[in-house]
């Protein structure tokens, strides 16, 4: 009997320090991306890498002298926010017509879905730029809004139709059998119950619009370029400026790193979501 508790606490030990080392193998990039933004670019480039160095704030210093690192920001927050709101508004419907009103063609229309996120961006996009073209929408944010949403949306509606199926079907008779139109049943039903899968969906696509490159890159200049479009502007025809590349990558992430933070817990509340049935 020892000899079983033995072993049973040995493997759990083993698995806790497992997990430990694979959470600091995916924090030491960001970690590493930190440290170097506090060193010069000698010291960047020093071989092999030291972590004892003399820190200093000139990279940021830099960085804030040659862009207006708000206005960044700023465009960042409104196309991320933006997108993910227009993507919720879209996604929530859809996902409810398909998880309560299947038809034949319904499975056939999610794989579908699902399979325009294996096209590859550079593969549309010279017809996106060309109608962001015709419509006077290149370098603006309304384009980097409708793109990040249409982009995101197989995602959005993947994840809230499996947790709208995993609310039991009774709770939604219920309602309907004490009066409550389809409106009533989403808004005071539905959508409460879901409360944390949503949550973590719309979290889900606030990042993913925040990490977005490819086309902040190809559709915006300046007017409404985000902080993506600012960290590639760091990269010059004369070589790499790590120390600065980092810098700058910094205070890309350090506004989606903290939110992520923040909202830990209700993102793994809503992974996790299901309804006791």
């Amino acid at each position: 009997m020892s000899t079983a508790k033995s072993r049973k606490r040995l493997w759990r030990n083993l698995r806790t320090v497992a997990a430990w080392a694979v959470g600091f193998a995916m924090f030491f990039p960001i970690l590493w991306m930190l440290l170097t933004s506090f060193k010069t670019e000698l010291d960047a480039f020093s071989m092999p890498p030291s972590f004892l160095f003399a820190p200093t704030l000139e990279n940021y210093a830099t960085i804030l002298e040659r862009a207006n690192y708000m206005h960044y920001a700023w465009n960042s927050i409104v196309t991320a926010g933006g997108a993910t709101v227009l993507g919720m508004v879209v996604a929530v419907p859809a996902a409810y017509a398909f998880a309560y009103h299947p038809t034949k063609r319904t499975r056939g229309t999610l794989l579908w879905m699902l399979s325009t996120k294996m096209l590859p961006s550079v593969g549309v996009l010279v017809p996106i730029y060309l109608i962001a073209r015709d419509l006077n929408l290149l370098d603006s944010r309304t384009a980097l809004v409708l793109v990040f949403a249409l982009v995101n949306l197989p995602i959005m509606v993947w994840m809230i139709y499996t947790y709208f199926r995993d609310i039991p079907m009774d709770i939604l008779e219920a309602a309907r059998m004490d009066g409550a139109n389809t409106w009533k049943i989403m808004m005071h039903v539905l959508l409460p119950v879901s409360r944390g899968g949503l949550a973590s969906t719309a979290l889900l696509c606030l990042i993913l619009s925040w990490n977005e490159s490819f086309w902040s890159l190809n559709l915006t200049t300046s007017q409404a370029a985000p902080l993506s479009a600012l960290v590639a502007s760091f990269s010059s025809p004369e070589g790499l400026f790590w120390a600065k590349l980092s810098a700058v990558s910094t205070l890309a992430c350090a506004p989606i790193l903290v939110l992520g933070w923040l909202s830990q817990k209700q993102l793994v509340r809503g992974l996790t979501f299901g309804a006791v049935k």
